[in-house]
């Protein structure tokens, strides 16, 4: 039987591919691997419509001369780096080697086509916002009208974080603001936790602060796409306070950018934002101090007029008054004469019917108590010892005291016995 070695099968199939397959295609897949090391291999992939399972994949390459034409011809057009997790439209020859296999040599790559896939997955993230009812919440929030204390977020030691508080503190007109740095990642994988991480810390003290601003200082475009994740849309287009982005350039839009409450190009921006809405408030301020000091010298100058005027008014308002309170004080004496004589004539009645009462009563109380005093002294005249000896009673004494008790009465005793008329004395036997 006749058999072919590994080889000699790898490079029929090779011949094969050359003679039956065009030199080029273009197909659409997403990346899911990217490492460069001077060339630039990738693992493209294409997953279930309806799902995340795998249904095709492939290896690729762009060489080296490729990649530096390629790669700057993306990042200019999308302002983005490829990276995994990117929808490209790529044009590949196909190649199978001995050793190595088939793989993908991709030529030319269309970065329409992934601005495209952006713009889908932006517009995903809107409308999934707009279903839940969250996605104007923010901008809806009314900005306070003394906004000085500014919490925001940005990389720690980034210029554009230096640039805006430059430009807060030397504003023309010497507005004062407060501002805190929270810090966070402005590119890559984990801008996404973070910056949520940091609202988190803002709205624990939410009483604090009168807005939020998250700005990327400075640094090429080419990574914002940590800016257009929903869950990172959800807290800020939920989030309580105002926030204001400055995240890119002129041209650079992301979810981000459209949910929060207002959006301007660079944190330099921001910073004149924040001035320029704290110069209409002092200028309204003043123009309201301004109307207040004008509208209280009119009032002032008109007040002087009206005084001025009553004052030339008052000798003949004095005596016209002077007149008028004459008459009524007369009018005021005569009413009090007229009430004072009734009233003297009233009690004088009262007082006479009063005596006469008085007198009756106090001749009726005289009699009753002349009555008693008569029916007294007869009751003391019958108690008198002298009545009751007359009566033939006798009172007895021994050693000067009244005998009371027969058995007191001791043999011997001299006793002396008082009659109505006289006394004699005997002695106990």
């Amino acid at each position: 039987m006749e058999s072919l070695s590994l080889y000699e099968l790898n490079n029929l199939v090779r011949r094969t591919l050359e003679l039956t397959m065009c030199d080029e295609y273009w197909i659409h897949a997403e990346i899911s691997e990217l490492r460069i090391n001077r060339h630039c291999y990738i693992e493209f992939a294409q997953k279930e419509q309806n799902g995340n399972g795998l249904i095709a994949k492939a290896r690729g390459q762009i060489w080296a001369n490729k990649w530096m034409i390629l790669s700057q011809y993306f990042q200019q057009t999308t302002g983005q780096t490829l990276s995994p997790g990117m929808k490209v439209l790529v044009k590949v020859q196909v190649t199978f080697h001995e050793l190595y296999g088939y793989s993908l040599n991709v030529v030319d790559i269309d970065p329409t086509y992934t601005l495209g896939d952006i713009a889908r997955k932006r517009k995903e993230i809107l409308e999934q916002l707009k279903a839940e009812g969250v996605d104007n919440m923010n901008k809806e929030l009314q900005l306070p009208r003394l906004l000085q204390r500014i919490a925001v977020i940005s990389a720690e030691g980034a210029a554009g974080y230096g640039d805006f508080c430059n430009q807060l503190e030397n504003n023309k007109r010497k507005l004062a603001f407060f501002t805190k740095l929270f810090p966070a990642v402005m590119q890559g994988k984990d801008v996404e936790p973070t910056i949520i991480a940091a609202l988190d810390k803002i709205a624990s003290n939410l009483n604090r602060w009168d807005a939020v601003v998250i700005i990327r200082g400075g640094g090429a475009t080419s990574d914002l796409s940590g800016f257009d994740t929903l869950e990172l849309a959800e807290n800020v287009a939920q989030f309580p306070l105002p926030i204001i982005t400055g995240i890119g350039h002129e041209r650079d839009f992301t979810v981000l950018d459209m949910i929060a409450h207002t959006r301007v190009k660079t944190p330099t921006a921001a910073a004149e934002f924040l001035i320029h809405h704290q110069e209409e408030e002092l200028d309204y301020v003043e123009e309201l101090a301004e109307k207040i000091t004008q509208t209280t010298s009119n009032i002032l100058f008109n007040e002087k007029k009206r005084l001025q005027l009553a004052t030339n008014k008052l000798p003949s308002l004095f005596t016209n008054l002077k007149l008028r309170e004459e008459a009524k004080m007369e009018r005021l004496m005569a009413y009090m004469h007229n009430r004072m004589t009734q009233q003297i004539m009233k009690d004088k009645s009262h007082t006479e019917l009063l005596e006469q009462q008085l007198t009756l009563l106090s001749r009726s109380l005289l009699d009753k108590e002349k009555n008693k005093l008569e029916v007294f002294e007869n009751k003391i005249k019958n108690a008198a010892p002298e009545r009751i000896l007359q009566l033939g009673f006798t009172i007895t004494r021994t050693n000067g005291k009244v005998v009371k008790d027969a058995s007191s009465i001791k043999k011997g005793d001299v006793l002396d016995t008082t009659f109505a008329n006289g006394t004699i004395k005997s002695i106990a036997e």
